[in-house]
């Protein structure tokens, strides 16, 4: 799965009908916002299903990415390149490994939708995350190198870094909670599901109590969403940070963390791997090593951080499954994540009971 996976989302095409954009006038933007850009310019298009489309910009001397809202008509809030680029250029300045964001435009007269352009990242992406083709030591080192990289972001106060108002502070599991099980509720194309009714009574009865603890949070930290070095067990950037928030830290982890019970058929994970055999460290050891660099004790309520996390995917997999019913979402990885809606209200499921 993972092979073809990586055939549908590596590299570049010529630009999808429909995503075209006037290139003259986005060379005048390059000129006018970036140092040292020297033309001529040609386009074209990562492949993907990214829903903000992303583009490799291409000059004689070096390369660049542009990620711009989508042409036609978008949700309110949805796409909103605007944060992506706002929450790169804090964390850059941290020297956190981001792409530099050289510029964000919010004059839709120039290609006809909101844009940001950052700096090209050359290097390795892993879409199996047993990470095939590599020693067991680098293989040991690429993970160590993940979790320095999670315990990094979640180190950083929001507000010291320009980011104390991107999004909502406190209350984190009790907001999702809420928001997923009445979305999953709403959808009545979707159908409900025993397990899953199951997964958000526990949910709601086993809530920790609120502690504040607000950071910055990715929302999709998986190893398909990272840069590595080419030749190092090195993160080079994080990717896709349309998720991104304030939220709470322990959510985020857990949800990294999922890659251990995660079927690999689903989204990049390690469930079924022989992860010994491997040189990848155990769940255990690697939650004690995000516990030691962040200065905590344990984490005595990880297994509500594991099914809430488990509950909130398949949450999001259940209105994917309503849109393919529907027919708005009909291309084929849709239809493969709708059928894998149930497999993640039972792995939640599990969850709740120890």
């Amino acid at each position: 799965m993972s092979d073809a996976i990586a055939e549908a989302n590596t590299g570049t095409s010529a630009v999808r009908e429909g995503y075209a954009f006037d290139t003259a006038a986005m060379e005048g933007w390059l000129k006018e916002h970036v140092e040292g850009y020297a033309g001529p310019l040609t386009v074209e298009q990562f492949k993907g299903g990214q829903s903000n489309p992303t583009y490799k910009l291409v000059t004689p001397t070096r390369a660049y990415v542009l990620r711009r809202k989508p042409p036609g008509a978008t949700l309110k809030g949805a796409h909103a390149v605007e944060r992506e680029a706002r929450v790169l250029t804090a964390l850059h300045a941290q020297v956190f490994p981001v792409a530099r964001v050289y510029g964000l435009c919010t004059d839709e007269s120039v290609i006809g939708t909101w844009f940001y352009v950052m700096e090209m990242v050359e290097g390795r992406i892993f879409w199996d995350a047993t990470v095939p083709g590599v020693s067991n030591e680098e293989r040991a080192a690429i993970f160590d190198a993940m979790n320095q990289t999670i315990a990094l972001l979640h180190s950083y106060d929001p507000e010291t870094i320009g980011l104390g108002d991107y999004g909502k502070p406190g209350n984190y599991f009790a907001r999702q909670v809420t928001r997923w099980s009445r979305q999953y509720r709403e959808d009545e194309a979707a159908g409900r599901d025993e397990a899953m009714d199951a997964v958000i009574d526990w949910l709601e009865a086993n809530m920790p109590e609120d502690d504040g603890a607000s950071s910055v949070i990715h929302g999709d930290f998986r190893i398909d969403n990272m840069i590595f070095h080419p030749t190092e067990p090195r993160i080079l950037a994080v990717l896709d940070w349309e998720l991104s928030t304030l939220g709470h830290p322990l959510a985020d982890f857990a949800y990294h963390a999922m890659m251990y019970h995660m079927p690999p058929h689903i989204v990049a994970g390690l469930g079924g791997a022989d992860i010994a055999a491997l040189g990848i460290p155990g769940e255990d050891d690697y939650v004690a090593a995000y516990c030691r660099r962040t200065g905590r004790e344990g984490l005595p309520d990880y297994r509500y951080y594991m099914a809430f996390n488990f509950f909130r995917l398949a949450a999001i997999f259940h209105g994917i499954k309503g849109r393919v019913i529907r027919g708005t979402a009909a291309n084929a990885q849709a239809k493969e994540r709708a059928k894998a809606f149930p497999e993640l209200a039972q792995l939640a499921l599990g969850f709740t009971k120890g």
